[in-house]
Parts: structure tokens; C-alpha cells; sequence
């Protein structure tokens, strides 16, 4: 008996996830942007893929990395949203502590792995610009089958020993956690025992995962834009810049609500906790919803594909 109760100390059996508190009243409303947003996630992220899949014309290094991107928005999403919409209809606010884990490796995985093709695009965008002879030899299908396997393998290892981290945690039988879906911190102030481990392999892996990948694009751009402007022709300049026009602002929309996330979230105490919420779903929303739409606007190759099989869809019905 005392095994058993022990156990259930150790780990319970849910978690209630509140959702946004201090704005209950405004969930039904608020599900209608989170909605729409992943719905055109889900579908913008589809096509897109689809697309480069089918499409023998875009078998090169530069799309494939677009066809990576979109199954890291597909996985960051619907690893989050669904529940937090769950939370927002009120059809069920449980959630079973082993899902919990699951669903915060997914989540957590998703974004580091997102954040390592950013920066693998990065590179490729530098090796174009800066070095174009050399970049067929490069960029070869075995070196980006290596890319997307080292993303994958990268968010595994970093986050991983987190589902130990948190297992060997008492919760004392608090179940109340005041977020729309699970993530490391959340689940660990549940604990009734010292979390400093937790708190600092957290910080220490937002510093060399996402952290050290935006230093090192940062650096790729200022290489390449050192390289763009020794460029004599003026066309030349223009060409260089828009080719890393759409990569940029997907950088800015994938970092710059993660960054204020984690930073408010450790360190703006004094910030309500609904905008600490709202922040870490926009993070996990805005960049899968943009994203496909950036590259579908800024590449005419991509928007032209995509607008023929509207045009034969449209014809066909």
C-alpha cells in the first residue's frame, strides 16, 4: 500500500490544464483566431509540402529545406493547438501525466529541430551567395538527407532528458496547471520539491540550442551582406538581397515571440500570467501560419505550382 502511494506521489495520474486564467470568460472567443490560425497552419504547411514533393522541379537543396520547415510547423502546432482548443470548448481540460510528457517532447523537439533548419538555410543561402561554384558539391541529396536527420537527432537529445527530469520530481498531488498545453517549466513548478536542475538545463539548453543557432545566422548574414555590397552591379545587389528576403523575415517571425516568451517568462515577473500564455502559444501559432505564406508570396517558382493545381482543381470541378 505504501508502494502505491508513494508512486502516486511521484507521478500523478493528470494534470487540468486551465487554459488562459484571467480570461475564461474570453476562451470561446479566443478559439476563433487560434483556429483560423491553425487551420490555415495545417493548410498552408500541407500544400506547401505537397507541392515540393510532387513537383520533380523543386527537388533542389533550397526547397527542400521549405519541405522540412513545413513538417516542423505541421509537428509545433498540432502538438499544441488541438488541446489548448479542447481547453477553449470546454470538452476536456485532463490530460493524462504521460501525455503530458509526450505532448511537451513533441512541442519542445518540433521547435529546437525548426530552429536548426533555419539555420542550416542560412548556410545555404551564404554558400550561394558568397560561394555559388561550390554549391552543388555542397548541397547533395545525401548531405540534406544528413540535415533533416541531424534537426530530428538534435531536439531528441536536447530534449530527452528532460522526461527524466520531470519523472523524478514529487507533485504532491497538485494537478492545477494554468497553461493551454505542457511544456518543461509548466509541468516542473507543479513540483513540490526543489526545481533548480530543471531551471537551469532549461536555460542552459535555450542558450546553445535556438540561442547559438541566431547567433550563427547572425553571423551568415553579416557575411552575406558584406558580400552583397562588394557586388558592382546594382541588379546583382537586388538579386542577392531578395533571395534571403523570405528566409530573413521567417527568422524574425520564428524567433522573436520565442525569444520574448522565454525571456518574459523568466524574468518579467511582473507581467500578467495570461500574456506569459499568450505569448508561448504565439510562438507555437504565428510562425507555422506565416511561414508558408512568406514563401508562396516571395517565390514565384513555389506560387506558380501552387496556383496550377487550384487552377486544375477548379477546372476539374
Amino acid at each position: 500500500m505504501m508502494a502505491v502511494v508513494n508512486h502516486t506521489s511521484l507521478q500523478p495520474a493528470s494534470f487540468l490544464l486551465m487554459g488562459i486564467p484571467g480570461l475564461e470568460e474570453l476562451h470561446i472567443w479566443l478559439s476563433i483566431p487560434f483556429c483560423l490560425m491553425y487551420l490555415a497552419a495545417v493548410f498552408g504547411n500541407s500544400i506547401l509540402f505537397f507541392v515540393i514533393v510532387t513537383e520533380q522541379s523543386l527537388h533542389e537543396p533550397m526547397y527542400l529545406f521549405l519541405a522540412m520547415l513545413a513538417v516542423a510547423d505541421l509537428v509545433l502546432s498540432s502538438s499544441t493547438v488541438p488541446k489548448a482548443l479542447s481547453i477553449f470548448w470546454s470538452l476536456s481540460k485532463e490530460m493524462s501525466f504521460h501525455a503530458c510528457l509526450t505532448q511537451m517532447f513533441f512541442a519542445h523537439v518540433s521547435f529546437i529541430a525548426e530552429s536548426t533548419i533555419l539555420l542550416a538555410m542560412a548556410f545555404d543561402r551564404y554558400i550561394a551567395i558568397c560561394n555559388p561554384l561550390r554549391y552543388a558539391a555542397v548541397f547533395t541529396r545525401s548531405v540534406m538527407a544528413k540535415i533533416g536527420l541531424a534537426a530530428i537527432a538534435r531536439g531528441f537529445f536536447v530534449i530527452f532528458p528532460t522526461i527524466f527530469l520531470l519523472r523524478r520530481l514529487p507533485y504532491c498531488g497538485r494537478k492545477l496547471m494554468p497553461h493551454t498545453y505542457c511544456e518543461h517549466m509548466g509541468i516542473a513548478r507543479l513540483a513540490c520539491a526543489d526545481i533548480a536542475v530543471n531551471i537551469w538545463y532549461g536555460f542552459a539548453t535555450t542558450l546553445l540550442s535556438p540561442g547559438v543557432d541566431i547567433l550563427l545566422i547572425g553571423v551568415s548574414y553579416v557575411l552575406i551582406l558584406r558580400a552583397v555590397f562588394r557586388l558592382s552591379s546594382k541588379e546583382a545587389q537586388l538579386k542577392a538581397v531578395r533571395t534571403c528576403s523570405s528566409h530573413a523575415c521567417v527568422i524574425v517571425m520564428f524567433y522573436t515571440p520565442a525569444f520574448f516568451s522565454f525571456f518574459t517568462h523568466r524574468f518579467g515577473h511582473n507581467i500578467p500570467i495570461h500574456v506569459h500564455i499568450l505569448l508561448a502559444n504565439l510562438y507555437m501559432l504565428l510562425p507555422p501560419m506565416l511561414n508558408p505564406i512568406v514563401y508562396t508570396v516571395k517565390n514565384k517558382l513555389i506560387r506558380e505550382k501552387v496556383s496550377r493545381i487550384f487552377f486544375k482543381h477548379g477546372q476539374w470541378c
